[in-house]
C-alpha cells in the first residue's frame, strides 16, 4: 500500500505533519478529513508510477529491498512508545505521536502502518508481525502485554532489553576497534614493503652478481609470487569464504563451526558466556512479560547464536514440556557453568527464575567486557611485535647483502 506524506492544519489551528497509508491519493484525502486534518500539501513517498509498466516493476524491486532497522534507533522508539502509554494515552494516538518523532525513514514508514492497522481494529502485536521488521521475542512480549492489560510495563521490559543488547554490542565492538585498526595497518606496511619497495632494491641485488642469502632469495620470492598472482590470491581467498559460508550454512556444518569455537583456548570462553548472557537476558524478559516457559525457551534459544547452546535449550525445553525441571536439563547438558545451574535451581524453588536470571545476565555481560579487555590489552603489543618482526626480517633480508657488498668492496 502507497505510503503518502502531508501537512496541514488541524481543527484547533495547530501545524501538522506525518505519514499516512492508504491504496490512492483520494482515499488519503478522505482519511485526513476523517481525523481531522486540513490538507495543506500531501505527495507519495514512494517513487513509484504505475502508468508506466517498466517504473511500476522498478518500484516494486525497490518496495522489496530489506531495509535493516539499527537496534539503537528501534530502543529508542520502543522506550518513547512504552512512555506514552504508560501515561494512559490511547494506542493510536500513541502511535501517532511517536511517527512524528522518528526521525528514521524506514522505522517511521514501518510505525506509519502499524498505526494505521490499528486503527483499523487490528491488534499491535499482529500489526508488527505482519511488518516483517520486528522479531519473535518483541511480538510475543507485545501479543503478552495486550492480554494482560500492561502493554506500557512490557514495552518498558523490552526497551531495557533492546538497550542492553545495544549496550553490549557496542562494548564488544569497541574492543576489537582497535586491534582491528592495527592488524589492518600492519597488512597495509607489509603490502607496500613487499609489492612497492622491495622490487626496487631486488633489481640492485641481482645486478651485483653475487649469491644471495637464503632468507633473501625467500623474500623476493614471495614478492614476485605477490606482484604476479595476486589475483589468484584474491580468487582464492574468495572461494575459500565462500566455501566456508557454504558448510556453515549447513546445519551439522554450523554445529561443527560452533563447537570448534567453543573450545577454542581464549575465545571459547567469551563466546560461551556472551551466548549464555543472551540466552539469560532474553528468557528473564520472556517471563517477566508474561510469556509461557515452552514459548520462551523457544524463542530465547534462537538469540544464542551457537548451535550447540541451541541444542543444549532444545534438549531443556523438551524435559520441561515432559514435567522435568530446568535446571536438571541444563546441567546434564554439560554446557552451561556451575554458577548458572545454581541461579536457575534457586530461581525455580522460590518462584522467581526471572529476577535469577537477570542477576546471570548482568554478572555475565560484566564477565565479558572484563575477559574481552585482558585479552585485548595482551592482544595490542602482540601484534606490535609481529609487525615489528616482520618488517625487521624484511628490512634485514635486503639490507644485509647490500651491506656485506659494501664491506668487500671498501
Amino acid at each position: 500500500m502507497p505510503i503518502y506524506s502531508y501537512k496541514g492544519v488541524s481543527q484547533a489551528g495547530k501545524s501538522l505533519k506525518g505519514t499516512t497509508s492508504a491504496e490512492n491519493i483520494r482515499a488519503a484525502r478522505a482519511r485526513m478529513r476523517v481525523e481531522g486534518v486540513f490538507l495543506t500539501q500531501i505527495k507519495e513517498e514512494e517513487a513509484a508510477s504505475e502508468t508506466s509498466g517498466q517504473s511500476s516493476q522498478r518500484s516494486r524491486f525497490q518496495f522489496e529491498l530489506p531495509k535493516r532497522i539499527p537496534p539503537l534507533q528501534l530502543s529508542v522508539a520502543t522506550r518513547q512508545l512504552a512512555t506514552l502509554s504508560s501515561a494512559g494515552i490511547p494506542l493510536v494516538e500513541c502511535l501517532g505521536a511517536l511517527v512524528e518523532q522518528i526521525e528514521h525513514s524506514t522505522l517511521k514508514t514501518v510505525f506509519s502502518q502499524i498505526r494505521d492497522k490499528v486503527n483499523e481494529g487490528s491488534a499491535l502485536a499482529d500489526a508488527m508481525a505482519g511488518s516483517g521488521k520486528f522479531d519473535s521475542l518483541y511480538i510475543s512480549m507485545v501479543r503478552s502485554g495486550e492480554a494482560s492489560g500492561a502493554l506500557g510495563t512490557v514495552l518498558t521490559r523490552v526497551a531495557d532489553y533492546l538497550e542492553d543488547q545495544v549496550r553490549l554490542s557496542s562494548k564488544l565492538t569497541s574492543i576489537f576497534v582497535y586491534p582491528a585498526v592495527l592488524l589492518g595497518f600492519a597488512v597495509l606496511v607489509v603490502a607496500m614493503l613487499v609489492t612497492v619497495v622491495l622490487p626496487q632494491i631486488t633489481n640492485l641485488l641481482l645486478s651485483l652478481g653475487q649469491e644471495l642469502p637464503f632468507y633473501t632469495r625467500m623474500v623476493i620470492g614471495a614478492s614476485d609470487f605477490a606482484r604476479s598472482w595476486w589475483w589468484v590470491m584474491l580468487i582464492g581467498l574468495a572461494l575459500l569464504t565462500a566455501g566456508f559460508r557454504a558448510f556453515k550454512a549447513t546445519e551439522s556444518g554450523r554445529l561443527i563451526v560452533d563447537r570448534t569455537v567453543l573450545r577454542l583456548p581464549a575465545v571459547g570462553r567469551v563466546v560461551r558466556v556472551v551466548a549464555i548472557a543472551r540466552f539469560s537476558r532474553t528468557l528473564s524478559s520472556l517471563l517477566a512479560g508474561g510469556v509461557g516457559i515452552i514459548q520462551s525457551l523457544d524463542i530465547s534459544r534462537h538469540v544464542a547464536r551457537n548451535a550447540v547452546i541451541e541444542n543444549a535449550i532444545e534438549d531443556a525445553k523438551t524435559s520441561v514440556l515432559e514435567g522435568a525441571s530446568l535446571a536438571h536439563p541444563l546441567r546434564a547438558s554439560g554446557e552451561f557453568p556451575p554458577m548458572v545451574i545454581t541461579m536457575v535451581e534457586v530461581g525455580e524453588r522460590a518462584g522467581d527464575l526471572e529476577a535469577m536470571l537477570a542477576k546471570v545476565a548482568e554478572t555475565y555481560d560484566e564477565q565479558v567486557e572484563t575477559t574481552v579487555t585482558r585479552l585485548t590489552s595482551l592482544l595490542e603489543p602482540l601484534l606490535i611485535l609481529v609487525m615489528v618482526g616482520i618488517v625487521l626480517f624484511i628490512m634485514m633480508a635486503t639490507l644485509m647483502p647490500l651491506m656485506s657488498v659494501t664491506s668487500s668492496l671498501q
